[in-house]
This record gives structure tokens, sequence and C-alpha cells, in this order.
């Protein structure tokens, strides 16, 4: 990555444009050929950019061309054709940096770690219940956790198995998916009667309305509390 702090003036050629008046700006250009042009504000976003596949190409001043300009860079786009221009009129920093390859964003509280805590925690969904399996097969995909109900008494209103579905922000398709899994569930005589748990830190009002409409219950997941839970995972020590 090359990180270059100047005096420039930027134009944007293509199925729009634009300009960028001169002023000293952020001009990063990135491994993957992107340049992005940034003013001290703004937060995060660029004030103009070419994203890859695209190639700079730097033009030193020609004699016929303003006295003060350095060199002009041209990004240019590999499909569409669309330029960014910058004109280098004076650099204050320049430097390369080799960031090497990065590793990607780990994110706290997916769906991953809600599951884990659950499975660890399945009194949070009710009292009475053991954990069967996470990621119990059926012929559409596994379902998150299956739990049995420790009191089963042979009942359909007092169901054999929970299936639970955890998402992070549960929409209308996390009740649909679940609806189908239980439709598969139900096919089994080992299993049935089993209902449904959508559990998720967050439930769409109209997930919601669905799921009560199809008798799923909703449970809201407060992560925080989950994680600050003393863990119920087998350990040596």
């Amino acid at each position: 990555m090359r990180l270059v702090i100047a005096r420039c003036s930027v134009d944007y050629a293509g199925r729009l444009n634009a300009h960028l008046p001169l002023a000293t700006r952020l001009l990063v250009h990135k491994g993957d050929g992107s340049l992005l042009v940034h003013s001290d504000g703004g937060s995060y976003k660029p004030l103009n950019w070419m994203s890859p596949p695209c190639a700079l190409r730097v033009e030193p001043r020609a004699d016929e061309d303003e006295e003060d300009l350095i060199e002009t860079w041209h990004v240019t786009h590999a499909k569409s054709g669309d330029a960014l221009i910058v004109r280098i009129y004076e650099i204050l920093h320049d430097s390369a940096h080799d960031l090497g390859v990065d590793p990607g964003l780990i994110k706290d509280g997916v769906e991953a770690d809600l599951q884990r805590l659950l499975a660890e925690q399945v009194e949070v969904v009710g009292e009475n219940l053991s954990l069967v399996r996470r990621e119990f097969p059926t012929a559409i995909g596994p379902v998150d956790l299956l739990l049995r109900d420790e009191e089963f008494d042979g009942s359909d209103a007092h169901p054999h198995t929970v299936a639970v579905e955890v998402k992070r922000r549960a929409g209308i398709d996390a009740v649909e998916q679940l609806t189908r899994y239980l439709d598969l569930l139900n096919r089994d005589s080992h299993l049935r009667p089993v209902r449904g748990v959508l559990a998720a830190q967050s439930i769409a009002p109209q997930a919601r309305t669905l799921a009560t409409d199809r008798g799923i219950a909703c449970l809201v997941l407060d992560y925080d509390a989950m994680k600050g839970a003393e863990s119920r995972a087998d350990t040596l020590f």
C-alpha cells in the first residue's frame, strides 16, 4: 500500500464527471490497484475513488503543462474505461508499506457464537430441556439446536422435542426456514411432536407475527448476559 499526502486536484471522467479543486489530500493506492482520495474529515468515506480492476499510470509533467505541476496520475477502470485523474502539485509525504495477507474481520456475537452459548445454556429456552445435538441434520439442512424435553408426557400439548433456529437478526425468511425444518422433523416418529423456537438478538415485527401464527415461539437473546454467564462446557480443570 502506498500513502501519499499531496496538494492535488482530482477529476473523475466517465459515466459521470466530478471535480475536486486544489487542496491537500491523502491518496491511498492499494495493492489491488484501487485508489482512494481522502480529506481530513468525513470518517471512512473517501471523497472519490476508483475500484478494481483498474491500473495506475503516472505521467511526468510535460513542458507545456502548468509550471507547479509535478506529475499526473491516471487511474483507468479496466472494464468501464472510467478514469480518475489526479494532478499533483506538491508531495508532503510518500511511503509504501507491505501489509501482507489480511485474516479478515472476526465478529463477536455472530450466529456461531450465539448457537454455542445457547447450547451451553439451554435453560434460556425453557426448563427441563437437554441438548440432543447442535447442527442436527435434515434433508434440507441442519437445525441449529435440537433439544429434548425431559418431562415429556406423550401428549401433543407437551412436545417431545424442541427445534431452535438461531439468528442475529431474524426476519420472515428465518420463520420460513424453521417452518420447513419442523415439517420434516414432525414426520419422524422418534422426534414428534416437535415445537419450534426462533432465537435471535432481534426479531422483526413481521417475523414475530408470522411465527406466532404458526405456533413458533420467539426468544430474544441477550448476548452480553449469555456471554457473561458461567460456561457449562466440559473442561479438564
